[in-house]
């Protein structure tokens, strides 16, 4: 069987895109990022974070939440690198790892009150 190709872009821009693409591994790596704002717990954990620093009790208590759900979420935000601890003796509090993150969340709102 004869493989047709029926392209209605030019050569260029054909070009273009192939060069720009990103690789199958940035691709599966970005879908490993996004894929943080596709659970509601962590989503309320980010919210939580991104107003202030709070410990896991202290998020378990504000988002009615069992401790072990919100540290194992928590456990998951840290090995994408959305949020890091800092240890204060011996209470480990968390906050949002980037600015970053805090406008990815905006704009989420912003784009949902248009």
């Amino acid at each position: 069987m004869e493989n047709i190709k029926l392209m209605t872009i030019d050569e260029n821009d054909y070009s273009n895109l192939k060069y720009y693409m990103p690789s199958i591994d940035d691709l599966q790596q970005m879908a490993d990022y996004f894929s943080v704002y596709s659970d509601l717990t962590r989503l309320k954990i980010l919210s939580a974070l991104s107003i202030k620093t709070m410990c896991v009790n202290d998020l378990a208590v504000v988002l009615n939440a069992n401790q072990s759900t919100i540290s194992h979420q928590l456990k998951a935000l840290k090995s994408l690198g959305v949020v890091k601890d800092i240890r204060q003796g011996k209470i480990i509090y968390y906050k949002i790892a980037s600015e970053n993150i805090n406008e990815i969340l905006l704009n989420g709102v912003n784009y949902l009150m248009k």
